[in-house]
């Protein structure tokens, strides 16, 4: 392998689970789009393109876990999005998924 193992981690698990660490992310403070991009570029060497992530904000809409508005800031209309109740849900249940595998030692047979 060329690649370090936790980057290739990282990776597989920010695309794989996108949702959920844009969820993360906007759990923190709210944000914009040009803002989510820049910060998992630079926390998780992942580039999101346009074309990914407005679809993906979108759908977390549609389906309750953010909410948008738009907020003027020096001239200039940004929709930011918050995260829901039922967004914060969805990242609780992810970490005690996370919490759960990551406590097993071995894993069982059924």
């Amino acid at each position: 392998m060329t690649k370090d193992p936790k980057r290739q981690i990282v990776q597989r698990v920010t695309r794989n689970f996108l949702d959920i660490l844009i969820l993360r992310l906007i759990q923190i403070e709210p944000m914009w789009g040009y803002k989510i991009i820049k910060k998992t570029q630079r926390l998780f060497g992942i580039n999101i393109g346009h074309g990914a992530l407005y679809p993906l904000l979108n759908k977390l809409e549609k389906d309750g876990y953010v909410r948008s508005q738009k907020i003027g800031n020096r001239g200039r209309i940004r929709k930011v999005y918050d995260i829901t109740s039922k967004g914060t849900r969805l990242v609780d249940a992810y970490y005690n998924f996370l919490k759960e595998q990551l406590s097993k030692m071995d894993i069982e047979e059924v």
